[in-house]
Order: structure tokens, then C-alpha cells, then sequence
């Protein structure tokens, strides 16, 4: 083999591992990649079926059961509700009333199965993304409201 034709495979080698090393790293980071939906999104059916992805708003006030490890909550964005079901402990901050981003997937009955609970952190906290989708609900509750 020349020299010439030995640099050309030694290239293409090079070529074809760092394509397949950039294919799985995309395929990782796709799989990876959880997006943030508010309840009104989830119900309008915007929320992808059998994906993870996070759910964000407020603990509706008086929807708090707990059983054990097991606990039922519903979360609101103040237009509408999603119930969410999740076995494990609780951050301490986890109060009704207060802003959570739950992540885990959504079952065929319509309820969020939760496998992680995030609660915010200090008294002027909210995930920038919940504080946004609070805020459009509210503009649109309130543009409804006007219209009637």
C-alpha cells in the first residue's frame, strides 16, 4: 500500500469514530432531555405521553394525603388541576400553597406519576419557568374572565 493510500484510510477511520462518538453523544443528550409543562399544557394535551418531563405550579391547599411513604397532591396553576401521585420522602419546604416542579411521567388514568418532588427554596422563590406559566394562566384567566 503507498503512503498516499495509508493517510487516506487512517483519515476516514478518524472520520467514521468521531461521526458514530457525535451520534451517541446527540442520542444521549436527546434521551437525556426533560422539558417543563404547566397543568394547563398538560392538559391541553401539549405534554409528550410516555416521556418524562416536569410538572410545575402550586399545591392546591387541602389536597395533601399522605400514606405511609405514598402521597397524593394535586397541582394548579390556578386554571387548572393535575393530580399527582408520588412514593417517597418529601422536601422539607413541601407546604400546600407553595410552588413544586415534579418530574416524572404522566399515566393513562390522567395522573402524574411523580419520581423526584422539588420544592423552592426560600419565600421569594419560584422556578422561572412555573412563575412564567402561573402568569400566563393568570392572563388568561383574567381574559376570559373580561370576554364573558
Amino acid at each position: 500500500m503507498k503512503p498516499r493510500h495509508k493517510r487516506v484510510a487512517v483519515i476516514a477511520g478518524v472520520l467514521v469514530c468521531v461521526g458514530v462518538a457525535c451520534g451517541l453523544v446527540l442520542n444521549a443528550f436527546q434521551s437525556n432531555l426533560v422539558f417543563f409543562y404547566s397543568p394547563s399544557q398538560v392538559a391541553a394535551k401539549d405534554a409528550p405521553v410516555g416521556r418524562t418531563f416536569r410538572l410545575g405550579g402550586l399545591v392546591q391547599a387541602g389536597t395533601l394525603q399522605r400514606e405511609g411513604l405514598s402521597v397524593d397532591f394535586v397541582v394548579t396553576d390556578t386554571l387548572t388541576t393535575i393530580p399527582v401521585r408520588y412514593r417517597g420522602i418529601l422536601p422539607d419546604l413541601f407546604k400546600e400553597g407553595k410552588g413544586v416542579v415534579a418530574q416524572g411521567q404522566l399515566g393513562p388514568d390522567g395522573v402524574f406519576v411523580a419520581r423526584e418532588v422539588l420544592a423552592k427554596h426560600d419565600e421569594n422563590y419560584m422556578p422561572p419557568e412555573a412563575a412564567d406559566a402561573l402568569e400566563r394562566a393568570r392572563t388568561a384567566g383574567t381574559a376570559k374572565e373580561v370576554y364573558k
